[in-house]
């Protein structure tokens, strides 16, 4: 009895998420997330350029992150939105295998990439707010190494990914599958996953709280109230307090947007297939909605920096005008 309700429920569950509505639904979020990712991370990515004044290490370090994030809108959402209305991979042969490891390699280093990025703007931003009187930690000729070093460490990480993922050709369909098990053993997917998350993604997210609040006591320390001083260091100071206050929203984004799938994928792979929670219709919407959200980060920063950035509002009208 319990077997035939839960094999019921599995089909309903199926039928929600997969329903000309959900579908629909999925397409316009899908849409609207890669039209504004692309169009507004390209944008930064020119503004930054193209603005002398923001030829900066933290601009550079933003910019670095709006180049990650436009994998997503290249690579994996127009994918993901043929997917909704094709269940084959549509690219045989050496080129389809080629854009199927891709895929997911490009993906994985890009997510990696954004939190090292984080990390340096966290600690671009200490050192200007804690020790302003030191030479900066950032020079404008060492930000390149540390840019190209944030994509060498992501895509040693996921380099594996390229083993693991593999086209799978049937006389029905072509799949682009996860083959982990297969490449490097059951049990090695669990460590590996466990301490990418672990090192890129919690302990980065306990390092970046631990920073900022340091930077926090250390403004309000600095902060006296009624004092009405036009000089040098009062506008120094706010100009901190605005590029500190635009960094600090682009961490709390990031952080919401891909703590549900982290953990959605932490459940996954510490219960079994068919225990409770996995065979639950809740799990396999929340499990869906999560991941719409992390995609959702990649137009998400774009949208911060231009609302809380007047140096960005104003170099994007230059760049229409």
């Amino acid at each position: 009895m319990n077997t035939t309700t839960n094999v019921l429920s599995s089909w309903n569950c199926s039928s929600l998420i997969n329903s000309a509505a959900a579908k629909t639904g999925k397409t316009i979020a899908l849409s609207l997330i890669l039209i504004v990712s692309l169009v507004g991370n390209s944008l930064i990515g020119i503004i930054v350029y193209k603005t002398p004044n923001l030829r900066k290490p933290i601009n550079y370090l933003i910019a670095n992150m709006t180049l990650s994030d436009l994998l997503f809108p290249i690579f994996l959402l127009p994918m993901r939105l043929l997917h909704l209305h094709v269940d084959s991979w549509l690219i045989s042969g050496l080129l389809g295998q080629i854009l199927c490891k891709l895929l997911a390699f490009l993906v994985e280093a890009s997510s990696l990439v954004s939190v090292q990025s984080l990390v340096l703007i966290a600690v671009d931003r200490f050192g200007a707010v804690v020790v302003p009187l030191r030479s900066p930690l950032f020079s404008r000729k060492l930000c390149p190494f540390f840019i190209l070093t944030t994509w060498i460490v992501a895509m040693a990480v996921t380099s594996p990914q390229l083993f693991a993922y593999k086209l799978v050709e049937n006389p029905e369909e072509m799949k682009c599958e996860s083959l982990w098990a297969e490449t490097f053993g059951e049990k090695s997917l669990v460590t590996y996953m466990l301490a990418g998350v672990s090192v890129f993604f919690y302990i980065p997210m306990i390092l970046l709280v631990a920073i900022y609040s340091i930077i926090l006591i250390k403004l309000k320390k600095q902060a006296h109230p009624g004092e009405q001083s036009a000089n040098a260091e009062e506008q120094r100071k706010k100009r901190n307090r605005n590029v500190l206050k635009m960094a600090i929203a682009i961490v709390l984004a990031f952080f919401l947007c891909w703590i549900p799938s982290y953990t959605m994928l932490l459940i996954k792979l510490f219960s079994a297939p068919k225990s409770f929670i996995r065979s639950s219709c809740s799990f396999e919407v929340c499990y869906t909605v999560s991941y719409y959200l992390a995609f959702a980060n990649c137009a998400i920063n774009p949208t911060i920096l231009f609302i809380s950035s007047s140096n960005y509002r104003q170099g994007l009208k230059r760049l229409v005008n």
